[in-house]
């Protein structure tokens, strides 16, 4: 082949390596920023809920604020509730918890605001999933309710799908578990109650995990790091290439 077609291949294939090394450079320069954004919406969030969490409680949403509930704003939300329990209509929902296996105790609570709302009573180890052996636990009479207003979670858990006409429930599906108990006017949230011990010691509240995986910062690094590198390696390329020419 010519010198000259040599020479045209080599510049081709040189210019092809450098469109490349600064596509990615500017790729990953893209990955690293956007992961810093979200770095700065969780740690934003996490303050939220924080605040939230440890704020005076307040009255759950009514009937005419339940369309701007939302997972962004409410969730984790201190709330109190005022009313009482209808226990036959109670649901038992499989959950882990740092206290064991068992179930959650979700038991519809009719407002005096003239609403139902879910209430998720607490932790009861399997044990004592029948009423019967708690029954010092099923509190009669008008009651109160403070604790966190959990978004509804639909459809189940991790591979795990609610069966509601066996009544067998992996998540706290507000409008499924509200149509099995035949309840009317519910609220599209639960609230997880509190630690404020229930007579007898059970259903167990306050077991509410709040954790935010937050790995923003290692991703953004990481995307940082390959620019870096791919600066580098397209820094040595050239300077190969002009030796080469030399």
């Amino acid at each position: 082949m010519p010198a000259g077609g040599k020479a045209r291949r080599s510049l081709s294939f040189r210019m092809a390596v450098v469109v490349a090394g600064l596509a990615l450079f500017v790729g990953f320069l893209a990955l690293g920023g956007w992961q810093v954004q979200r770095l700065a919406w969780k740690t934003n969030l996490i303050a939220q809920v924080d605040a939230r969490v440890h704020a005076a409680a307040v009255p759950s949403p009514g009937p005419t604020q339940w369309a701007g509930v939302t997972r962004d704003k409410d969730q984790y939300r201190r709330v109190v509730v005022r009313g009482r329990f209808l226990h036959d209509k109670e649901t038992l929902v499989q959950a882990v918890t740092d206290a064991g296996g068992g179930f959650w105790v979700v038991t519809p609570l009719v407002d005096d605001r003239g609403f139902t709302v879910l209430i998720n009573r607490g932790f009861v180890p399997a044990g004592r999933r029948d009423p019967a052996v708690r029954a010092d636990g099923q509190v009669g009479g008008a009651q109160k309710v403070t604790g966190l207003l959990r978004i509804t979670e639909p459809k189940g858990g991790f591979l795990r799908a609610n069966d509601p006409a066996g009544d067998r429930w992996r998540s706290r599906d507000v409008a499924a578990i509200a149509a099995r108990r035949d309840l009317t006017r519910v609220a599209p949230y639960f609230i997880d109650a509190d630690a404020s011990p229930n007579p007898g010691g059970w259903p167990r509240g306050g077991l509410t995990v709040i954790r935010f995986a937050n790995s923003h910062l290692v991703y953004a690094l990481t995307w940082f790091g390959m620019a870096l590198l791919t600066s580098v390696g397209l820094w040595l390329f050239l300077r190969d290439g002009r030796r080469n020419r030399s």
